[in-house]
């Protein structure tokens, strides 16, 4: 595992994490807001696990994409009024969004090796 770059993962599980969790526990009363944030929060959990655990496929670009739909899921599934829901989206979207492209840029420059 190269420890430079699985930072980035942890994040992005955490992210996912968070974005799992919200409708269980902070975000319950939105039901508009709990297929996309379990479904995109677990592609998210999914592709960041995979990538810590070295397996290859997932890159950081596939982690970016989830993290860029997560974020812009409260628009497009019409729950951006209801604030916890909506701000989990936001902010693990583009915390995810933000290391994802980091990792990925650093990776194709030659920074990171091991991509």
């Amino acid at each position: 595992m190269d420890l430079t770059k699985s930072w980035a993962y942890v994040v992005a599980f955490l992210a996912g994490a968070a974005a799992v969790l919200a409708p269980f526990i902070w975000a319950s009363g939105t039901t508009a807001a709990a297929q996309p944030l379990l479904l995109l929060g677990a592609l998210l959990l999914v592709s960041a696990l995979w990538s810590l655990l070295g397996a290859g496929g997932a890159s950081s670009w596939v982690t970016a994409a989830f993290g860029a739909l997560l974020f812009l899921s409260p628009w497009a599934y019409g729950f951006d009024g209801a604030g916890a829901a909506a701000w989990t989206a936001w902010i693990a979207g583009a915390v995810t969004v933000i290391v994802g492209l980091w990792t990925a840029l650093q990776t194709r420059s030659g920074v990171l090796t091991n991509a």
